[in-house]
């Protein structure tokens, strides 16, 4: 129903000279998205109160409301272009007035998780690049033609928004990063299957894919699929997700995927997660499960370093510390992280492992075939630990689709069907096996690599000079054949 729209949108801001990426594509289609669901939203509530004889009070001041500036209609309903602002003095409202206004309601929120101090947070860090006022007017037309009234409609611009998230993976070097591939976050989330009541959290959340994931889970019934009461949704908007995310776009983006799959005032921190002190984090502050894939590769400064116990410059190293401590005794986990995590031989990794293992069971680790990020040129492994218990053995599963992953032959759901079942009993298989941990620790590095039992032994490498001889060999015949092929030509 709104595909055609959303390509159409990319067309407008594809011609231009302000918007050069995928990247700025979902960056200005999201403060656009923003404005359409948050003016939706407001009628919807508007109605609600009418029906109640009460009255609403609106967030957003007439003049700067979607139908005002973005959407003016006439009597009839129809779109009205007489009123409507475009070229120089649509760009003059929306830098001039539009955006400082909004970026201010973040100082008169009561606190961060009203959908007011949201509006402050995003208007605070996005900019608006669409050069031309003509440009807009048109964006803001296609965007106007999207509804956020029913449902069926949200479901689907979740889904859509999602297929943009997803092509920010291709748009340039940190693309990427935004995107774990949805089917290794269900079965993530089917390994440790949360219940109503338990609270979730991400603090690296990207474009919150986890939560967003664990959201669709809890409000079909979770396992079991049992019917929600109107306490459990309650529940569920308001007090289950939280997150924190240090990048700018990451963070609206995060905003705007939640919104659309139906939480109305995310949870999401802007912050630097790292720059917590583990030492400050209280039991007050620790979650129930903490499902995440930090980035890997990254380099922090010594500074923030110093808020950890095991200092290293490795972001993902650090991550894992956190959601150490942010874990609440008896929390459950699932991390994604590169796999030469398990057998790195500096103090940090070392250190860590040991860390892991002495006060939380990890008891299962997911070992991802190349590619399974695109873009990424690191293998990955998903670790999933409970906190409060030491590991007394691991069961590794070694992932292998059988084919080979990439853009159009991606990881689905089928492909972690088997995992998913055999993880409920650490069965053993082809591609599944069992170590217990005294083993791991012998020569004191707690060594994880994965190292199936199973697999096929690969043929002993030959000797060298049996090699060498027979290559001589080959070429004595290659002479006689040439010759006797010349013999037949003279």
């Amino acid at each position: 129903m709104f595909e055609q729209v959303f390509k159409n949108i990319d067309d407008i801001l594809h011609k231009d000279a302000g918007c050069s990426s995928e990247l700025d594509y979902t960056e200005q289609t999201s403060w656009m998205l923003f404005l359409k669901y948050l003016d939706d939203l407001e009628y919807e509530k508007s109605l609600e109160a009418e029906l109640l004889g009460k009255q609403y009070n609106y967030i957003i001041d007439q003049q700067h409301r979607w139908g005002n500036w973005a959407a003016p209609k006439d009597a009839n309903g129809n779109f009205d272009h007489n009123s409507a602002l475009t070229g120089d003095d649509l760009m003059d409202y929306v830098d001039g007035e539009l955006f400082p206004y909004l970026k201010a309601f973040k100082q008169r929120a009561d606190n961060a998780n009203t959908i007011e101090y949201k509006i402050g947070e995003i208007f605070g860090e996005i900019k608006n690049k669409i050069q031309s006022g003509y440009s807009l007017r048109d964006a803001l037309e296609k965007v106007d033609e999207l509804r956020f009234r029913s449902q069926a409609e949200k479901h689907e611009l979740s889904h859509l928004y999602e297929s943009k998230i997803k092509n920010m993976g291709n748009a340039g070097h940190n693309g990427g990063e935004y995107y774990t591939p949805r089917p290794l976050i269900r079965a993530m989330i089917d390994v440790l299957q949360p219940q109503i009541g338990e609270t979730i959290y991400d603090g690296a959340a990207g474009s919150a894919g986890f939560l967003c994931e664990a959201y669709e889970y809890l409000r079909q019934g979770g396992k079991d699929k049992t019917q929600l009461s109107t306490s459990d949704l309650t529940t569920l908007q308001e007090h289950t997700f939280y997150a924190k995310e240090k990048k700018s776009l990451a963070y609206v983006i995060a905003i705007m995927n939640m919104i659309l799959h139906g939480i109305e005032a995310p949870n999401v921190l802007h912050t630097n997660t790292l720059a917590e002190n583990l030492a400050d984090i209280q039991p007050s502050q620790q979650q129930d499960i903490i499902l995440a894939n930090p980035p890997f590769g990254g380099k922090e400064r010594k500074e923030v370093q110093q808020n950890f116990a095991i200092k290293t410059g490795e972001t993902a190293f650090l991550f894992l510390q956190h959601f150490i401590k942010m874990l609440k005794p008896g929390g459950r986990a699932a991390i994604v992280i590169k796999n030469t995590f398990l057998s790195n031989t500096d103090n940090a990794a070392i250190a860590l492992r040991k860390e892991l293992l002495e006060n939380c069971n990890l008891h299962t680790i997911l070992d991802c075939p190349a590619k399974t990020f695109l873009g990424a040129g690191v293998k990955t492994v998903v670790l999933f630990f409970s906190k409060g218990e030491p590991t007394q053995k691991i069961w590794y599963y070694q992932l292998d689709p059988g084919r080979s992953l990439g853009k159009t032959n991606p990881l689905n759901d089928a492909d972690l069907k088997e995992f998913v079942e055999l993880q409920k009993t650490f069965a053993d298989s082809d591609q599944s096996w069992t170590i217990p941990v005294p083993e791991l620790a012998e020569g004191g590095e707690w060594d994880l690599s994965v190292k199936n039992p199973n697999a096929p032994e690969a043929a002993p490498l030959r000797d060298p000079t049996a090699i060498i001889e027979e290559i001589i060999a080959l070429d004595k015949e290659s002479e006689v054949i040439l010759g006797r092929i010349q013999g037949l030509l003279g």
